[in-house]
């Protein structure tokens, strides 16, 4: 993944001002925040399945 330098933010920042404007901004923060946070819950749940059956699949292999 390439590195994003300040000077890229920057005009990433301008670009989405002058798209969506300064008033819409801040609620498609919360709705990116709010997805990238479900997101993460829903990967952390499939990883705690995947250890779970990692789990049971040892107890089975000492019966």
């Amino acid at each position: 993944m390439p590195n994003i330098g300040f000077g890229s933010l920057v005009l990433i920042v301008i670009v989405a001002l002058l798209i969506f404007g300064p008033k819409k901004l801040p609620e498609l923060g919360k709705a990116a925040g709010n997805t990238l946070r479900e997101f993460k819950n829903a990967t952390k749940g499939l990883a705690d399945d995947d250890d779970e059956d990692q789990k049971g699949k040892n107890k089975e292999e000492v019966k």
